[in-house]
Formats: C-alpha cells, sequence, structure tokens
C-alpha cells in the first residue's frame, strides 16, 4: 500500500538562514556593482598636489607662530633680565635707608628742646639739629624712591606673567600647526603609495623633467630691481637643487619663505618670516609685465605661497614637500602680485 504522508516542510530557521544569505549576497554585489573605481594616477596626482597645498598653508601658519614664539621669548627674558636687575637696585636703596636710619638713631633719640636745654654748646647744637633735618630729608627722598621701585617692579611682573601666558598659548598652537602638517603630508604619502610601482615611477619622472627644464631655464637678461634685489637672487641661486622642508629657513633645505627670508639676509635686507607677512614687506606690483628679477612675487588666494622672480616669466622658489629648489614658469600657479623691496 502507498505511503501518503505529507512531504517534510523546512524548518523556520532554515527558511530564516537561506533568506539572510541570500539578501547578502544580493547586497554584496550590488555593492561590488557600484563600488568606486579605483582612482587614475592623474586623478592620485591632482589629490596629493591639493594635499600639498594644504601643508603648505598649515606651514606658513607654523612658521607665523614659530616667529611669534620666538618673538614672546625675547620679550619675557627681557622683561625678567629687567626685573631682576630692578630687584638688585632696589636692594641697594633699602640699604641706603637702612644706613640712613642707623645714622639717626646714633645721633639720640632725647627731644631737641631738652637737647638745648641742656647743651654746653648751643651753637654745636644748632649745626647738629641742621644735620639732622638734611637727614630726614634724605631718607624721606630713599623711601619714595624705594616705593617707585617696588610700583615698577611690580607691573614689570605682571607684564612678564601675560607675556608668559601668550607664549604657552602660541606653543600651543606651535604644536597643532606642525601635527596638522605632519597630518597632510601622511595623507599625500598615502595617497602615493596606492599607486603602482610603475605609476609613482611615471610621477617621479614628471618632478625629473621639471628638474631638467628648471636647469635649460631661460632667464633672459633683464636687470634686476635693485642692487639689493640682484644679491637675494644671486644668493637663491647658489640654493638650487636644495629640498623643501617645513619651517627650515637653510642653508641645508627651505621652505618657500624661508628661501626668499634667507636670500635678502644675504644681501643685508631683514624679510618678515611668513609669505603673508612678506606680501607686505615692500611695494606691490599687480603686473607681471612690470616684475624684474629680484622681486617677490606671491601666489594664491590666501598668499601662501611666495617665489623669487627670476626673468623672462620664471621665478625661483622651494615649490613642496618632495621637491628641490628651482625654477618654474609663473604660469604654473594662481599669480597674486609682486612685492619690489
Amino acid at each position: 500500500m502507498a505511503s501518503h504522508r505529507r512531504p517534510k516542510q523546512p524548518s523556520r530557521t532554515r527558511v530564516t538562514v537561506l533568506t539572510a544569505t541570500a539578501a547578502a549576497a544580493v547586497v554584496l554585489s550590488s555593492q561590488a556593482a557600484h563600488a568606486d573605481p579605483k582612482p587614475t594616477k592623474s586623478e592620485v596626482k591632482a589629490k596629493v598636489d591639493k594635499l600639498n597645498q594644504d601643508a603648505e598653508k598649515a606651514t606658513e601658519h607654523y612658521d607665523g607662530a614659530k616667529e611669534q614664539q620666538q618673538k614672546l621669548k625675547k620679550e619675557v627674558d627681557d622683561l625678567q633680565d629687567n626685573v631682576a636687575r630692578g630687584q638688585q637696585d632696589l636692594n641697594k636703596l633699602r640699604d641706603q635707608l637702612g644706613s640712613l636710619a642707623s645714622a639717626q638713631y646714633r645721633s639720640g633719640g632725647i627731644d631737641p628742646s631738652v637737647q638745648l636745654f641742656l647743651s654746653s654748646d648751643p651753637d654745636n647744637f644748632l649745626d647738629k639739629a641742621t644735620a639732622q633735618d638734611q637727614l630726614s630729608s634724605q631718607q624721606a627722598d630713599a623711601i619714595k624712591k624705594i616705593q617707585a621701585k617696588q610700583r615698577s617692579l611690580a607691573q614689570q611682573r605682571l607684564e612678564a606673567q601675560d607675556k608668559l601666558k601668550d607664549l604657552s598659548a602660541t606653543r600651543k598652537k606651535l604644536g597643532e600647526n606642525k601635527k596638522q602638517v605632519q597630518s597632510k603630508l601622511a595623507a599625500a604619502n598615502k595617497l602615493l603609495n596606492s599607486l603602482t610601482a610603475a605609476e609613482r615611477a611615471a610621477l617621479q619622472a614628471d618632478d625629473a623633467r621639471a628638474n631638467r627644464a628648471s636647469d635649460r631655464a631661460n632667464l633672459g637678461n633683464a636687470l634686476p630691481a635693485s642692487a639689493r634685489g640682484g644679491a637675494a637672487l644671486a644668493a637663491a641661486k647658489t640654493q638650487l637643487g636644495k629640498p623643501y622642508v617645513y619651517g627650515a629657513t637653510g642653508p641645508n633645505s627651505f621652505d618657500c619663505s624661508g628661501l626668499t627670508s634667507w636670500a635678502y639676509a644675504q644681501a643685508g635686507v631683514t624679510l618678515p618670516r611668513t609669505s603673508q607677512a612678506q606680501a607686505n614687506a615692500g611695494t606691490r606690483i599687480y603686473s607681471s609685465s612690470a616684475l624684474k628679477p629680484g622681486d617677490l612675487v606671491i601666489f594664491y588666494g590666501d598668499m601662501h605661497h611666495v617665489a623669487l622672480y627670476a626673468g623672462n616669466g620664471m621665478v625661483l622658489h622651494a615649490p613642496r614637500t618632495g621637491t628641490n629648489v628651482r625654477y618654474e614658469s609663473m604660469g604654473n600657479m594662481p599669480f597674486q602680485f609682486g612685492v619690489r623691496i
């Protein structure tokens, strides 16, 4: 006799597992279909260039904080030296006052009218009384000087305390800016490492071509903006090939404003440390055709990059991390204005 038992139904747990597995497969296949393709070499280069620009902006902020730190430290040191010298002066004034007080005590504590009555020589007594009045006057002057010196020292100590607070805040800002630079550079390196060996080699070849173009740069024969401008450019030329390092002011490595400030220092001119400050260090020239060798050239809207005009539309500068001091066409960056020192 044939069996008519009902077929066994799959358990609810088994159905749930199968359903979940199928759903996961659909999601994974959907994600795979819509996954972002690997960025091309040119896309990576664009992102790396942007990160390097951001790092350079942060570098200029770092340089500014470092300059402010050095300035504040000098001010604090000067104030503390003044306080130390003032304390020595105060101690001398107190010693003088003590000597005056001792002299007054030795003159005797008897009432002047009694001394006159008992004196066998009234004229001699009157001479002593006059000296006593002079002593009291000197004492009063000494007290006034001590009080003035104490007020001055108290004010200088308050100023030193305020400067120390500013110095502490600036050091904190300096550390934050340094971390920001390092973060941008690390992100750029991570992107570069995502490329294949062949792609990285192609980017290195691009940089090599830029260096060769720098070696062959045609600067023309225009006269320098001034004797000092010419001397600054000549000094900068001796640094061709030196590496870019953020915060560096030479002579072994440079960042952009470090190179320009170093070059002008060789010509006897002290420039501010950052590109933004150097933008206000002389007369602005808004026409690129009016630039002369030795002029500073400011790039980008936030003025985070500075170079030296070398002639024939070329600048000499420290470009960015991973490059060396070299010549480059002004057209490679957004020109803002020149500055004639």
